[in-house]
């Protein structure tokens, strides 16, 4: 069996290892675009700031690719052929496959911003940015972002650790409000703001401005206020890397779309990670998940069902996590914005403004449906077990301690959190 997959992020390197696990004669190729070798996406930032080499930000070593018969390409796929199950590379090489794994991962948004296009503003999502971001930062004072969301948090730290001011421009009236509810993003707004990153709420890019048609020297908002700047990062969000398929027989809309086992509507053809769109999705879930983890979860699931033990994906409970400078933040299960009508929410804050406890729950029965954590470290199987065994509040925030593993010596907070509970009129 030859195996071609397109892609070596999380997903299409955890499914090449899989299927080298579960089947020792097939033939597994990877085929990347943006660089030759996996390496952690997550580590840029630690590498704009000193803290790691890009050798360091490679979890396998050179050697491991070879030894366990995983072909790696680098090169750009210009043109699929579904009837003859072909690919042809920008170097005018012909590959045929007999199993297809598109896992192409996202792209950066492009709003089409007057100015985009010149010197000093950009995306940050691979290798080639940091690249650019390296040589369009080089002495300069000041910067924007535009975006409020994980990657614009982690540009402004890694320019602020340079000693570059930093303004952000968020479009809701609190940072990452379309995630977080309103106490915990203005939580982190103060947080950032204590870190010199100032925030500017309720504001939206107009344009880019330039005095020497290559640079960009300044910004507008829509409110007509000019802010000064050397460098703009764009960190407005991710879409599907579909471009390349838009003349295929492959059906898209946002991203590739699958069924329940990842397969896309051409024999043979399989797509997930970034790129993947499910065709149909449960109540509160998203068509598109764009999350390290369920992309590993998609790889070994596809992984399974290439190799003839056809597996239905699941992604379970949701999680993710996330740090603000030096502040953790862990969210598990269903914490959206705004409670609904059939929920109650009991929330907890640190009178340090750096540490805060949320927990939902039903308000028929009381079993909990989410948490939040900001500046506690809680066990993932604890949190998880308690949702799925939907585990009463009580239950929870008397037990709470079981799943602290805060560092030795550091209050656990559980006794204040259950006195607040206990005190809450609501609960």
């Amino acid at each position: 069996m030859n195996i071609i997959i397109i892609g070596n992020g999380i997903t299409g390197i955890t499914c090449a290892r899989n299927i080298r696990k579960i089947n020792f004669d097939a033939t597994i190729t990877v085929i990347s675009e943006e660089s030759k070798h996996f390496y952690s996406r997550t580590a840029l930032m630690y590498m704009y700031m000193g803290h790691m080499k890009y050798e360091n930000t490679k979890p396998y070593e050179d050697w491991f690719w070879s030894k366990n018969r995983i072909n790696l390409i680098q090169a750009t796929v210009n043109h699929l052929d579904t009837v003859n199950k072909s690919l042809k590379l920008d170097d005018s090489r012909i590959l045929n496959y007999d199993k297809l794994v598109l896992a192409t991962g996202s792209i950066p948004n492009n709003f089409g911003f007057p100015g985009e296009d010149l010197n000093g503003v950009q995306a940050l999502y691979n290798l080639q940015d940091l690249e650019k971001m390296e040589k369009n930062t080089s002495n300069i004072s000041s910067a924007v972002i535009v975006g409020g969301g994980l990657i614009g948090i982690e540009m402004a730290e890694m320019l602020h650790s340079r000693n570059i001011s930093v303004t952000m421009l968020i479009r809701e009236n609190a940072y990452w409000a379309n995630a977080l509810p309103q106490e915990e993003a203005q939580l982190i707004g103060n947080h950032l703001h204590k870190h010199g990153i100032t925030l500017k709420f309720n504001t939206e890019l107009k344009e880019i401005r330039t005095i020497d048609q290559v640079n960009v020297h300044s910004i507008v908002t829509k409110q007509e206020e000019t802010i000064d700047c050397q460098f703009l990062g764009i960190t407005t969000g991710v879409k599907p890397n579909i471009k390349f398929l838009k003349n295929s027989s492959i059906e898209i809309e946002k991203g590739i779309l699958v069924n329940e086992f990842l397969e896309t509507n051409i024999p043979d053809i399989f797509a997930a990670g970034d790129c993947a769109q499910f065709r149909y999705v449960k109540t509160g879930e998203a068509p598109i998940e764009q999350l390290w983890y369920t992309g590993k979860m998609q790889g070994e699931t596809l992984a399974n069902t290439i190799c003839g033990n056809k597996t239905t994906y699941d992604r379970g409970i949701l999680f993710n996590s996330a740090k603000f400078f030096d502040l953790e933040f862990q969210t598990y299960g269903k914490v959206l914005p705004e409670i609904t009508p059939e929920q109650e929410s009991f929330y907890w804050a640190h009178e340090n403004g750096k540490i805060s406890f949320r927990a939902n729950y039903n308000k028929l029965d009381r079993s909990i449906i989410g948490f939040n954590f900001i500046g506690i470290r809680f066990r993932q199987v604890i949190a998880e077990q308690w949702i799925r065994e939907q585990k009463e509040i009580e239950y929870v925030i008397d037990n709470l301690k079981q799943g602290w593993f805060d560092p030795e010596f550091s209050d656990a907070h559980d006794k204040k959190i259950a006195k607040s509970f206990s005190s809450n009129p609501i609960n």
